[in-house]
C-alpha cells in the first residue's frame, strides 16, 4: 500500500517506509476509536539498539492523517538527528526509557476517555487494579483470566525529564517493576510490545478493559 504525502520524506525516513505505514495505520485507527484526537498521542519503533535510535511521530501532528514527513529520528537523549526532521514530542524521553530500561521494541501512548477518567480517579491510589477478565490474556505473558494486573498511576507532569526517571526505575530498580503499561493521571495511557503489532494489541486489550471498568462502575458503583 502506498503512503500519501503532501510534503517531500526526508532522506533518513525513506528506509523506514515500511514502519512508517504500520504507525499512520494505527494513527488511524486509534482516531476512529477516539483513542487519538486532534494531535494527542505519540508512537514510536526502536530501528536501532546500539546505538539506540527510535523513528516516532513528530510534535503537533494529527494522528489520523499521519504521513511520513510528520516522523522524526531520535537518539538516546531523544534529539533528533537531523535539525530538518520535525521536532519530536517532550515526551520522546519516555519512549526512550521504555526502550531501553524495559526493552520495549514499540510504544504507543494514547488519550481515550476511559484512561483519562480512570487515571484520574486511580491517581489517590496510585495504581488501577484490573483482574479476573478473559481480556488478560491478550497482554504477554498472561495465561489465565485469574490475573490481577496493577497499571501505576503517576501525577500528569511537565517535567518529562523527571517523569522518565521514575519510568526507568520502576522497570529496572523495583520490587514490582511495571510490566503492561503506565497512566498518566488526566492524561492517558502508556503501553509498549516487542513489535508494533505487540504494542497495538496491548492497546486494545487495556482500552477495552477501561470501557468494562467504567461501565461497571456506572452499572454497580464499583469495578
Amino acid at each position: 500500500m502506498s503512503i500519501p504525502s503532501a510534503q517531500p520524506v526526508h532522506p533518513l525516513i525513506q528506509p523506514h517506509l515500511a514502519l512508517v505505514r504500520e504507525l499512520c495505520e494505527s494513527g488511524h485507527d486509534f482516531h476512529q476509536r477516539g483513542w487519538s484526537l486532534g494531535t494527542s498521542s505519540n508512537f514510536s519503533v526502536v530501528i536501532s539498539r546500539d546505538p539506540l535510535i527510535l523513528l516516532m511521530t513528530g510534535s503537533g501532528f494529527d494522528k489520523g492523517r499521519l504521513e511520513p514527513a510528520n516522523f522524526t529520528l531520535v537518539d538516546a537523549n531523544a534529539k533528533s538527528l537531523d535539525p530538518a526532521l520535525p521536532k519530536p514530542s517532550a515526551e520522546a524521553l519516555l519512549h526512550i526509557a521504555l526502550a531501553r530500561a524495559g526493552g520495549a521494541g514499540s510504544v504507543l501512548h494514547t488519550h481515550s476517555i476511559a484512561a483519562t477518567v480512570l487515571s484520574e480517579a486511580a491517581q489517590s491510589r496510585s495504581e488501577l487494579v484490573i483482574e479476573g477478565y478473559e481480556m488478560l490474556k491478550g497482554l504477554a505473558g498472561i495465561t489465565t483470566h485469574e490475573t490481577r494486573i496493577a497499571l501505576p498511576v503517576f501525577a500528569n507532569t511537565q517535567d518529562i525529564a523527571s517523569l522518565a526517571r521514575v519510568v526507568e526505575n520502576r522497570l529496572t530498580d523495583s520490587p514490582n517493576p511495571i510490566k503492561h503499561g503506565f497512566l498518566m493521571a488526566g492524561h492517558g495511557l502508556y503501553t509498549w510490545g516487542d513489535s508494533i503489532p505487540a504494542a497495538r494489541r496491548h492497546i486494545e486489550v487495556l482500552e477495552f478493559l477501561f470501557q468494562v471498568v467504567t461501565q461497571k462502575q456506572l452499572l454497580f458503583g464499583r469495578a
